[in-house]
C-alpha cells in the first residue's frame, strides 16, 4: 500500500509537536502508553523525560519487547505523466493488505504476524514471498478487520481470502523472470488460495489508460507498473509506479483538535504529520462515529489528496480510513 516508515520512528520523529500542539496537557496515561516506544529510540538526555512524564525511569522503559521489525518491502512511486510504458508489467493495484512470508511466517508489512489459519500457510514454500491477502475490489475493510481479530485463524472468512503474490524476494534476474517463476508456487493443489497477480504487457499510454478506466469503472484502486527488467530491489524505487485516479497515503495522529459548532464537545479534526515530518490537519472525511470515538494518539490513517500546495501540504485531505492491520 503506501509507506514504509514504522510506527515507532514516526512516534520519536514527532515527539516534540504531540506534546506542544495537543489541546490538553500530556497526562502520565498518554506518557505512559508512549514511553515504552518512544524511550529506545532518543538521545540518552531526551529519554528520562519521557520516563519522568510516565511515572518511570528511561531505563525500565528501555525493558520492555522490542518492535517487530517490518520486513525488506518494495514500494511503489507515483507514476508521472511521461511513463515508457513498454517498459513495464502493468497489473492491477489490489485493495488488500500487504502480506509477507519469510518462508516460515506470514508478517505485516510492519513486521507483526498475520494470524493465519494453519491450513493457510503449511503448503507455502522456504522461500520469501511478497503479496497481498485480497477477497475482492472494494472489500479491504472486511480483510483489514479479519486480521484484526484476536482469533482472526478461527475465522470462517478466511476460506475466502486469496493469497495474491506480486514478487519472488530474493530472486535473480528481471521481475518478469521471478513472475514466471511464481506460477510453480500455484501448482500445487493444495494451494488454490494461492494465485499470481496478473501482469500485461501494454502497447502504450492510450491502452494503459483504457484499462485503469475499466478497473475504476469495476470498483478497483488502479494499476501498478513494475519494470520488467529490474532486479529486485526494496525501499520506495522507481522500478514500481502507482498510477490511480486520486493519490493517498499515510500520516500518523499527533493530535485531537476540539470541533466547533455541530461538533463541540467531540473531535473536530485530526492534527497529522506525514512521512516527510510535515503537520497539518485534516477534518473531511470523518464520519459521527470517528468523532464520538477518534483514532487513538500514535495511530495511522490513511488520507486522499490532489496533489501538493507550494508549500509541499497536501490539498483538500480527506480521512479514507484507518491504516492496514498491523
Amino acid at each position: 500500500m503506501t509507506s514504509s516508515i514504522t510506527r515507532r520512528r514516526w512516534l520519536a520523529l514527532n515527539l516534540g509537536q504531540l506534546l506542544q500542539i495537543s489541546t490538553r496537557p500530556v497526562v502520565p496515561a498518554i506518557a505512559s502508553a508512549i514511553a515504552p516506544v518512544i524511550a529506545p529510540m532518543l538521545a540518552p538526555s531526551v529519554a528520562p523525560v519521557i520516563g519522568l512524564l510516565a511515572g518511570k525511569d528511561a531505563q525500565a522503559a528501555s525493558s520492555t519487547a522490542a518492535d517487530p521489525v517490518p520486513p525488506p518491502l518494495l514500494l511503489a512511486k507515483v507514476a508521472g505523466p511521461q511513463v515508457d510504458v513498454a517498459r513495464y508489467l502493468v497489473s492491477e493495484k489490489l485493495d488488500g493488505v500487504r502480506a509477507y512470508w519469510t518462508g516460515e511466517r506470514l508478517l505485516f508489512r510492519r513486521g507483526a504476524a498475520i494470524r493465519a489459519p494453519a491450513w493457510f500457510t503449511e503448503r507455502l514454500p522456504h522461500h520469501p514471498l511478497d503479496g497481498e491477502l485480497w477477497l475482492a475490489r472494494g472489500r479491504f475493510n472486511a480483510v483489514s478487520g479479519l486480521l484484526r481479530q484476536e482469533q482472526s485463524a478461527d475465522d470462517p472468512l478466511w476460506r475466502a481470502v486469496s493469497y495474491k503474490l506480486f514478487e519472488l524476494p530474493g530472486t535473480s534476474g528481471g521481475f518478469a523472470r521471478r513472475v514466471g517463476l511464481l506460477a510453480q508456487v500455484t501448482n500445487d493443489p493444495a494451494l488454490r488460495h494461492v494465485q499470481v497477480t496478473e501482469q500485461r504487457r501494454l502497447s502504450g499510454p492510450a491502452e494503459l489508460q483504457r484499462w485503469l478506466a475499466e478497473v475504476i469503472a469495476a470498483g478497483g484502486e488502479g494499476l501498478m507498473l513494475h519494470e520488467a527488467d529490474a532486479p529486485y530491489v526494496t525501499g520506495r524505487s522507481e522500478v514500481l509506479l502507482k498510477l490511480k485516479p486520486q493519490l493517498d497515503a499515510e500520516a500518523v495522529v499527533i493530535a485531537h483538535l476540539p470541533g466547533k459548532g455541530r461538533h463541540t464537545g467531540r473531535l473536530g479534526a485530526l492534527q497529522v504529520s506525514s512521512e516527510d515530518g510535515r503537520t497539518f490537519a485534516i477534518g473531511s472525511g470523518l464520519t459521527d462515529e470517528l468523532r464520538d470515538h477518534p483514532p487513538a494518539i500514535g495511530s495511522i490513517v490513511v488520507y486522499r489528496y490532489r496533489g501538493l500546495t507550494s508549500r509541499g501540504l497536501p490539498r483538500f485531505a480527506t480521512f479514507w480510513r484507518m491504516a492496514e492491520a498491523q
